[in-house]
């Protein structure tokens, strides 16, 4: 008799772990993504501030010509930083 209340409270508390096991998983994705995002952030952030800059310029009527050329700008400097080889020889710099 035992035995089968002990398999009987052995299922009775299976959903439970497995709904937190789910929810955990659930979490370290949405910290993963985060953390992604906060590194593309990190390496596009000025352009992106610029380029929206343009965009409301160009919304509220006047020009945007020179938020789009600080975009182009970030842009570049971006492009350069991410083609940089890093390693550990260069990890200072």
């Amino acid at each position: 008799m035992k035995r089968v209340d002990n398999i009987r409270v052995a299922l009775r508390n299976l959903p439970k772990r497995q709904r937190g096991q789910g929810m955990t998983e659930y979490i370290i994705i949405v910290a993963l993504i985060a953390v992604a995002a906060i590194g593309v952030y990190s390496l596009f952030g000025q352009t992106i501030r610029a380029q929206v800059s343009g965009l409301a310029s160009e919304v509220s009527g006047t020009s945007a010509t020179g938020a789009i050329s600080s975009a182009q700008s970030a842009a570049s400097s971006a492009r350069t930083t991410a083609t940089q080889s890093k390693g550990m020889g260069s990890y200072g710099n």
